[in-house]
């Protein structure tokens, strides 16, 4: 799965539509949906375009970083390793996605450390837990 495909599938089930509503609100096939999400290597890019506009979005070119929504496809609610551009190092569990509602895509994560987990575990309690900007991110893999 790439960014893109990775994106458009936690877009949809985020509005709770089908691969197949999806298909028919953007004006194109199943077939291109499921190829999409699935993470074709090759797609026609105006059809791509055509999914993107229907969550407000565009391809542009941006500067290569780790994307959110690998992150929460591959490791929400598991233990990682988190690198972060300050040299620091987090050992813990990421515990959902934080929202920027202007942007409508994720722009931090609230994390929980090893530390307290275990009482998280017992009792959710935010007091618990930390925000991690997305952006501090240099690195992330599974503890």
């Amino acid at each position: 799965m790439n960014s893109i495909s990775a994106f458009i599938r936690y877009q949809r089930k985020k509005l709770g539509i089908t691969q197949e509503e999806l298909a028919a609100k953007a004006g194109v096939g199943l077939r291109f949906v499921r190829e999409l999400e699935q993470g074709k290597a090759t797609l026609q890019m105006d059809k791509v375009e055509h999914v993107l506009h229907l969550f407000g979005f565009q391809l542009t070119p941006s500067r290569q970083r780790i994307d959110p929504y690998t992150i929460f496809w591959n490791y929400l609610n598991t233990g990682v390793k988190i690198n972060l551009s300050n040299k620091s190092i987090k050992y813990g569990i990421i515990v959902e996605e934080i929202i920027d509602r202007n942007e409508n895509k994720i722009s931090a994560w609230k994390f929980v450390s090893n530390n307290n987990a275990i009482k998280y575990q017992q009792k959710p309690d935010d007091k618990l837990t930390e925000t991690i900007i997305h952006a501090d991110i240099i690195a992330i893999e599974n503890q």
